[in-house]
């Protein structure tokens, strides 16, 4: 019995062994990932401040003109919804956390009677909506680990013409927001209508004013319009390089833990083979001495 427990503990210790050894890999392969993510969100983060300066420039000069492009609808009556996850798991609880944030809005506002549509960005919110009855308007996947500026552009000709023809009057996006490697926040962000300009910032995620005065051509409200599209595909981008970096860096972080685990795992199994080995081997000893001290009592017998 001690034998052919110890051949099964022998056969998990391999297992998880070769199953630390795929963690390792993955943890290395997201690490690496990692450092590049960052240095296209960094990159990118100049071009968005840059467009979001122009925008406050022209939101400012057109004041109370800018209608339904600029600042907070009070009460939308057809919202769209963007959540933005990734393609493959093995990252913690990165993806769970956007859906079910994602769940909960939709569900908020179904519950206000708010007319609401769904657009998802990965493939793993795909199957979570389907498995929660939740009606997707359609779905992008297959560039959340690497995106490029064209992936947002495709998201973004499919949002920017439903807002300006007035068939939705806000549009919000659910994503993680990547702060630094040890911080990523899941957020729901307002995508459109445009953010009313807030003066001087300090981040730099956020548009400086700048002094003096600018002539626009064409009019600030007619170029807000033309800004929309701009700001929406610069926008789009951005969240998908945080959601990115965000989720390679869960990956490690989830790829690291895995791999400890197994490596904890495999010392128990290990103190448990030696110890089973151990029993075989006292178990064994036992019916030597037990056969040896039987042929001497019958070697006894047989003197006498």
């Amino acid at each position: 019995m001690a034998g052919g427990q110890e051949k099964v503990l022998r056969r998990r210790i391999r297992t998880v062994q070769a199953t630390k050894k795929i963690t390792r890999a993955f943890e290395l392969i997201a690490a690496s990932q990692i450092v590049r993510a960052q240095n296209r969100l960094t990159g990118f983060r100049l071009y968005l401040k840059g467009i979001s300066e122009i925008l406050a420039e022209a939101a400012a000069d057109a004041g109370h003109t800018a209608g339904r492009v600029l600042g907070v609808p009070e009460s939308p009556q057809r919202v769209l919804v963007l959540a933005v996850v990734a393609d493959r798991g093995l990252c913690g609880a990165y993806n769970a956390n956007v859906l079910r944030l994602a769940e909960r809005t939709v569900r908020g506002f179904q519950a206000d009677g708010v007319d609401n549509q769904l657009v998802t960005v990965g493939r793993k919110a795909q199957s979570f909506f389907r498995f929660r009855r939740l009606s997707v308007e359609q779905s992008f996947s297959g560039f959340s680990d690497r995106p490029t500026f064209e992936d947002a552009r495709r998201v973004g000709e499919l949002i920017t013409p439903l807002f300006l023809a007035e068939e939705v009057d806000q549009v919000l996006m659910v994503s993680t927001r990547f702060l630094s490697a040890g911080t990523q926040v899941v957020e729901t962000r307002q995508l459109l209508p445009l953010p009313e300009p807030s003066g001087e910032q300090d981040s730099d995620d956020e548009p400086t004013r700048r002094e003096g005065y600018t002539e626009f051509e064409p009019e600030s409200p007619d170029l807000l319009v033309e800004l929309v599209p701009r700001y929406v595909e610069a926008a789009l981008f951005g969240a998908l390089l945080e959601a990115a970096a965000s989720e390679h860096t869960a990956r490690q972080r989830a790829m690291a833990a895995a791999t400890e685990n197994a490596d904890e795992l495999a010392k128990t199994l290990t103190r448990d083979m030696n110890r089973a080995r151990q029993d075989a081997i006292t178990t064994e000893i036992m019916e030597i001495v037990g056969g040896a001290e039987a042929l001497r009592q019958a070697a006894d017998a047989k003197t006498e």
